[in-house]
């Protein structure tokens, strides 16, 4: 990338936006455009900022990192994201990267790992922990098939298999330990990637599939129409 990488910063601990704009701006061709205290402000600034590379918490009130993921994966003009976070999950990390993340560390990484993941993602490249590449490694050596239930992501079945059960938002939410908009960001992506119309037709799918038994407790009154 020609000139400038302009980086906006969201995580919702103060000492470490102070601290990861410092480090920042003492490297040349590095510029903090803005920070954000959590998922819903970092939509907003990165809308409003339009930043090369989005350094972005996964633990954030409001909306959490994977929710800020989908919504910005809606944008015209999409950042590169690097996510930085203390919560150590290859699950949720996995998740991350499927959603367009493009680097994946934990929040002890050096600096100049940091730096090296801003400049990575600004060219199109990916800085991951290793853990989580060989991961990654592991599940498209492992994929099996292309069927329906390969279009969606591992967090997505989970969303999916609550769906079937007549589960509503914020009970899904609860059980996944989610944000209530994030659960509705992925049922409207499950609707759109499945080409399905509504939440009964989803947990209809999900029943035929095999997502949750057949015996497991459906109950049709409880569905709304939208997402």
């Amino acid at each position: 990338m020609d000139g400038v990488i302009r980086v906006l910063i969201a995580d919702d601990h103060e000492v470490v936006r102070q601290g990861l704009r410092f480090v920042l701006g003492q490297e040349p061709g590095v510029e903090v455009v803005g920070t954000a205290a959590d998922g819903v402000a970092a939509v907003a600034e990165t809308r409003r900022l339009a930043p090369d590379v989005v350094l972005l918490d996964m633990l954030m009130p409001g909306l959490d990192g994977l929710g800020v993921l989908l919504a910005l994966s809606t944008m015209r003009r999409r950042p590169a994201v690097v996510v930085l976070t203390s919560y150590q999950d290859e699950g949720r990390a996995l998740e991350a990267v499927r959603l367009g993340a493009l680097s994946y560390l934990p929040k002890t990484a050096s600096t100049d790992r940091v730096v090296e993941a801003v400049h990575a993602a600004a060219a199109g490249g990916s800085v991951l922990d290793p853990g989580v590449a060989a991961e990654l490694v592991r599940r498209v050596r492992g994929a099996a098939g292309d069927g329906p239930l390969e279009r969606l992501s591992a967090r997505e079945r989970e969303v999916l298999a609550e769906l079937s059960r007549g589960r509503s938002n914020r009970e899904i939410a609860r059980t996944l330990s989610l944000g209530e908009q994030t659960v509705k960001s992925y049922v409207s992506s499950i609707l759109t990637k499945l080409d399905l119309q509504d939440r009964t037709q989803a947990a209809i799918f999900g029943l035929q599939h095999g997502v949750v038994p057949l015996g497991d407790a459906l109950d049709q009154d409880r569905f709304q129409a939208g997402p």
